[in-house]
């Protein structure tokens, strides 16, 4: 089971997930949507599509940016639909 754990918190937890580029996609309905708030970052892969961030926030503390998703990526990349990434600190166990 792969886990995202952040400022001691399970964000995300699953065994049903995707390896992308050595990122692990955890499906949307495996994480805690609680420890996310909006974010306005959004950034361009060029066989991915445009991505968008979450902010990651656990007891008060902010981890900007932490959490993206592809809300409509390429076809390529369709099996990360419905997906959220980490990165910034937040560790992945599998």
């Amino acid at each position: 089971m792969a886990k995202a754990i952040w400022n001691g918190k399970v964000i995300a937890e699953s065994n049903n997930y995707e390896i992308v580029e050595r990122n692990i996609y955890f499906p949307v309905e495996s994480v805690k949507k609680e420890y996310l708030t909006n974010s306005t970052m959004h950034t361009v892969c060029p066989w991915k599509g445009t991505a968008s961030y979450y902010n990651v926030v656990v007891d008060g503390q902010v981890n900007k940016n932490a959490a993206w998703f592809y809300d409509k990526p390429s076809d390529a990349a369709k099996n990360i639909k419905g997906h959220i990434a980490f990165w910034r600190g937040v560790k992945i166990e599998d």
